[in-house]
């Protein structure tokens, strides 16, 4: 059937609603998106949206964390809050039979969210317990540091540290949660057995517990100018590299579909991409190699990232560059086309077998601005494809030759 975009008529307005039906499948999915809600609205205080959101992970003050996640396991109920940097979101997933159980629960956290000192601290006890881990994770303190390079004087720049988790005051969380749980930037995405005419109606009682605050922008966000390289040590056995630049491409441009194949034949196919054949198969300078562009709504980047022998760092990270410079400067070949035509329509079609990949995928178009039929579309434009197109286009994004590098090293 594929996903059909409703409206939900309330009060004066219209909430954006995106609806798939199963009717084989007797579930229900509910996801309440709060667009430009995530961890971009942090501000200074760094953490503290994936804090509030696992507040609501507590369940309510009445009945507490574990009385709450009693009621939701003896109806197989998941009830849970995530946010990314762009969004928040809170998922419901059970049995169709739980349907009217599950959005009750949902209403009594709504209404009454475990918001209390003793939880806070639990949280935030948990929290700094996994950054201290973190400390000798050094691919996360490689990723981390070139965050700070090319994401400098951005919402992006700074991580969340163990300072400012500590920071983090229960008037901040309450303040954040009513900012998150904004009606003017909800969307819904709903799926299952369901009848979504009565959908509509029954989670009225679910809205009416949203404020309208006004709808807020997306912030356009760009990679510093000032290319860098940092280097950091630690007692480590290997070299962690990571490294990025600017790509300068919109997520809505009808280019979109050439940097999905010039970043799969560059650095995102393993075996075969452009960065594992010169670092890995001919040279023997690493396990293995990545790099690939990440487009989103507020910002736009190539990155990669390696682990190499000690002694060969610099011969790394110097064929990192030439291999990137070649590729800009020349091109794909055509075998290396044609080859990513041939993964890339053969993959395509099983990110969207699942029922929940379905859904997920349809909110993803309507978030972005694209029809829900784009994917089929975008495969359309893939397999017609011409090389003299693709390594013109490889060619126009010279941008991503201004290379910054974090490196953590012994």
């Amino acid at each position: 059937m594929g996903a059909t975009i409703e409206k939900l008529e309330y009060k004066n307005k219209e909430i954006p609603l995106i609806f798939e039906k199963s009717e084989t499948l007797p579930i229900f999915n509910l996801q309440l998106v709060f667009k430009n809600s995530g961890s971009m609205i942090d501000g200074n205080k760094k953490g503290l949206t994936s804090t509030t959101s696992k507040v609501l992970n507590e369940g309510t003050k009445k009945d507490g964390a574990i009385n709450f996640a009693s009621k939701l396991e003896s109806k197989a109920i998941s009830l849970n809050s995530s946010n990314g940097f762009e969004t928040f979101v809170i998922e419901i997933s059970c049995l169709v039979s739980e349907y009217e159980t599950s959005l009750k629960l949902l209403n009594q956290l709504l209404k009454d969210p475990n918001l209390s000192e003793d939880t806070l601290g639990k949280i935030k006890t948990l929290q700094i317990s996994k950054l201290k881990q973190k400390e000798n994770d050094f691919d996360y303190v490689a990723k981390q540091n070139l965050s700070k390079i090319i994401w400098k004087n951005t919402q992006l720049e700074n991580e969340t540290s163990i300072e400012s988790i500590n920071a983090i005051e229960l008037k901040e969380v309450k303040a954040q949660l009513q900012k998150i749980l904004n009606l003017d930037n909800l969307i819904i995405v709903v799926g299952g057995k369901i009848d979504l005419e009565k959908f509509k109606s029954d989670i009225a009682s679910t809205i009416k517990l949203l404020k309208s605050n006004g709808e807020t922008n997306t912030p356009k966000i760009t990679v510093a100018k000032k290319v860098a390289t940092k280097k950091v040590k630690k007692n480590t056995e290997q070299a962690y590299i990571y490294f990025g630049s600017n790509y300068d491409i919109k997520y809505n441009d009808n280019d979109v579909y050439k940097a999905k194949v010039a970043s799969f034949i560059l650095g995102g196919s393993g075996f075969g991409s452009r960065l594992m054949e010169e670092i890995r198969v001919k040279n023997g300078l690493a396990y293995s190699a990545y790099g690939y562009t990440s487009i989103n709504k507020t910002h736009s980047y190539f990155t990669g990232y390696l682990q190499t022998k000690l002694e060969n760092e610099e011969k790394a990270k110097a064929l990192v560059i030439k291999t990137i410079n070649e590729f800009v400067e020349n091109g794909a070949t055509l075998e290396e086309l044609e080859s990513a035509k041939k993964f890339l329509s053969g993959s395509e079609p099983l990110r969207s077998e699942t029922f929940s990949q379905r859904l997920g995928l349809a909110f993803n178009l309507y978030y972005k601005g694209l029809d829900q039929n784009y994917p089929k579309e975008e495969l359309k434009m893939i397999e017609s494809l011409t090389l003299e197109d693709l390594n013109s286009f490889i060619k126009s994004h010279k941008e991503m030759l201004n290379l910054s590098f974090s490196i953590v090293t012994k």
